[in-house]
């Protein structure tokens, strides 16, 4: 190769190998491989190829398969509680939430089953609860006389919608229903009409 296109550096290259910040390029590997294949199909192993590093490296970072994914939850329930936090109302929450899945499929993927994770770590229940407070904070401003129930219901209900419709639309289940149309659109209407008094 010319002095314009150098060798790549990297474990196979003979050359010393500098990774900025391999933690998260081993994050954003895992979560491209979860988008195309699920969690099932990530390995410790073939992430530390596809970032360039030995085999071992990524146990540095993660121990394992299931820190790993624990990590990207964590990571993920971080997004969601910022995106939440931007909410006018719980039905604009709402559609922050469909949005995040939208945008971030492997991490809900991820995020949502609970088998995976590690349950006791730190940083996923810090994570999860800043989730949590960011919505709270949203169903906070219900008024339970005008939805008929006590507002931690109104939130159950507010998520349940949320969350299943994410879920279905996820899994290509609304794509008949929804069409061309704008799903964010679709689940604001959706909750227009079934909790029009929030």
């Amino acid at each position: 190769m010319n002095d314009r296109n150098p060798k790549p550096e990297g474990p196979d290259s003979g050359r010393p190998y500098h990774h900025g910040d391999l933690r998260q390029a081993i994050l954003t590997a895992a979560l491209d491989v979860i988008a195309d294949a699920g969690p099932a199909g990530l390995s410790l192993r073939d992430l530390a190829r596809r970032a360039g590093v030995s085999h071992a490296a990524p146990a540095h970072h993660f121990k394992d398969r299931t820190g790993l994914l624990t990590a990207i939850a964590a990571e993920g329930f971080g997004l969601l509680a910022a995106a939440l936090a931007e909410a006018s109302d719980l039905k604009d929450a709402g559609v922050r939430y469909v949005r995040f899945a939208r945008e971030q499929p492997a991490h809900f993927q991820v995020m949502f089953t609970p088998e995976l994770l590690r349950a006791d770590d730190l940083e996923l229940a810090t994570a999860r609860a800043l989730a949590a407070d960011a919505l709270r904070t949203t169903v906070a401003a219900v008024r339970a006389e005008e939805f008929g129930i006590d507002s931690r219901l109104a939130g159950v209900a507010a998520w349940s919608l949320a969350h299943g419709f994410a879920t279905l639309l996820l899994g290509h289940n609304l794509d008949g229903a929804v069409g061309d149309r704008d799903p964010e659109e679709v689940f604001r209407t959706l909750a227009n009409t079934l909790f029009r008094s929030i």
